[in-house]
């Protein structure tokens, strides 16, 4: 009976020991807990709030990051040399502010690399990348030879101009159906320069001294092969041409004058302006008709200013050009 009170006795003690020291486990760790939460709490805020820990400055500062996207997708990035596990199209997240080295590469693609500035709260964009082929999508379009060419992306065609051998070649912008549409003079010497009119029936070629106006695919006309229009400038000499919108009247420019003429034999010029410049810069708005070109004109001052100049051609130059015959036959 003793026995059993003294053994009974000896648990109870040994339980309010347990009991007591359990309960001053729990407060220690939750002390512990309380401290690590409250030391982490500004790290925890300033991750939240777009901060991070600058371990050089031992300070918290807001961070920035850089958008990628490249053309095609799904290039590899390398942030200072590094791999990260995200492709293109990517956000890279929580970046001190700073200069990084960034490489985009992709199999059998060019690689892009760059230097990017990282600001504080703000998103640096890398958003415009074309990452280019090491074998580019190439293809011959001629099936001989040529000396100039000309593309016509509304017709859908590329106009060659084989000077050696006195041919027009025509083919689709894919180099189908290339064919000869159109002979060149055989004496005409060596060309400056030349273009197809706004409806595609003929063109041009000109030197200095010369403009030859040629029938375009006339192939059931004996003009196909050898008529042209010969349009001479023995006292000018001819800088620049260019077709009028109405595919009959060309506008031309020489040393001396802006000149409009008729695509037709024996037509005479009609000078609308007299330059002082000989080496002119000119530029022709078939659309809205309208000719830019510069020129040394005389100032209110006297003296002479290199000025640009804008020149509006009325569509109406049949009637213009025969007021001016009419005029130099009375």
């Amino acid at each position: 009976m003793f026995s059993w009170l003294r053994n009974n006795h000896a648990i109870k003690g040994l339980c309010s020991f347990t009991d007591s020291t359990f309960q001053r486990m729990r407060f220690f760790l939750f002390s512990l807990s309380l401290l690590l939460f409250l030391g982490g709490l500004p790290f925890i805020l300033s991750f939240a709030l777009g901060y991070k820990f600058n371990p050089h400055s031992l300070k918290f500062v807001k961070t920035g990051l850089i958008y990628i996207k490249t053309q095609p997708e799904g290039a590899n990035i390398y942030l200072n040399g590094k791999l990260i596990t995200e492709k293109s199209p990517a956000s890279i997240q929580e970046l001190l502010p700073g200069v990084y080295k960034v490489t985009l590469l992709l199999a059998e693609y060019y690689p892009w690399k760059s230097e990017v500035d990282v600001e504080a709260g703000k998103v640096s964009r890398i958003d415009k990348v074309i990452l280019f082929p090491l074998k580019p999508d190439m293809q011959q379009l001629n099936d001989t030879g040529f000396s100039s060419f000309r593309v016509d992306i509304e017709r859908g065609g590329i106009y060659y101009l084989d000077q050696e051998n006195k041919i027009v070649y025509r083919s689709e912008l894919d180099g189908g159906n290339f064919e000869d549409i159109a002979s060149l003079p055989d004496k005409f010497g060596q060309i400056s320069g030349w273009d197809v009119s706004v409806d595609k029936g003929k063109m041009f070629i000109f030197n200095p001294r010369q403009i030859s106006v040629i029938f375009i695919d006339n192939r059931d006309d004996d003009l196909y092969s050898d008529s042209f229009i010969s349009l001479d400038y023995p006292q000018e000499r001819i800088i620049k041409v260019f077709w009028h919108s109405d595919s009959y009247h060309l506008i031309v420019l020489t040393n001396k004058h802006v000149a409009v003429i008729e695509s037709r034999p024996q037509a005479k010029p009609v000078n609308l302006v007299e330059l002082n410049k000989e080496a002119t810069e000119a530029f022709y708005d078939n659309k809205r008709q309208v000719l830019y070109f510069s020129d040394n004109q005389k100032g209110p001052d006297g003296a002479f200013y290199n000025n640009l100049y804008k020149l509006e051609l009325s569509p109406e130059l049949y009637f213009l050009e025969r007021l001016m015959n009419k005029k130099a036959n009375e």
